[in-house]
């Protein structure tokens, strides 16, 4: 039974079969705000802008450490770790690695910096994905839970570690 004034429909024991489920008030009409109309679809080059304008970004790093050699001295600055402690951190030789990887040197890369070149593959495959979604006008979330942030900074600290001992002389740079 509707109350004296009270806009129709179904709100008492029929609100059950409501398809906008129980508890929920409907959007639109005399009862809310109007439903906004769907935006249209951004155009192919807007959505790409993001992606393309990154990944030129890294292709320009990617060739500025590709035609300034960093095994050369004087040219980039020394990881203040190594300088101060003699310790490798997960960084160190990763500019060394990034130049290798520019020159197609793949072996040469993972002997300077197994990590960065792995960091390089990730990236390189975030790209794809991206530059997929992007072309089909999906939205790019990634979405990355503590567990695996806490999981990835234990194998770089593990890397770390091992790097800077005697056995693990493979993975120093």
């Amino acid at each position: 039974m509707r109350a004296p004034g009270a806009p129709p429909g179904p709100w008492g024991p029929e609100a059950a079969s409501v398809p906008w489920g129980a508890g929920a008030a409907p959007v639109g009409g005399p009862w809310g705000p109007p439903v906004p109309a769907p935006r249209p679809p951004r155009p192919l080059a807007v959505r790409l802008l993001a992606p393309l304008g990154t990944l030129a970004g890294v292709a320009a790093a990617f060739a500025y450490v590709g035609s300034v050699d960093p095994n050369e001295p004087g040219h980039y600055p020394v990881c203040p770790l190594l300088r101060f402690t003699g310790v490798f951190c997960p960084g160190c030789g990763g500019l060394r690695s990034a130049h290798a990887v520019a020159h197609g040197e793949f072996g040469a890369a993972l002997g300077f910096n197994a990590a960065a070149v792995v960091g390089y593959a990730v990236f390189a495959v975030v790209m794809v994905l991206w530059l997929v979604r992007a072309f089909r006008g999906l939205p790019m979330r990634l979405a990355i839970s503590p567990a695996w942030w806490w999981g990835i900074g234990a194998v770089l600290a593990l890397f770390t570690l091992v790097r800077n001992l005697p056995f693990g002389s493979a993975l120093a740079p």
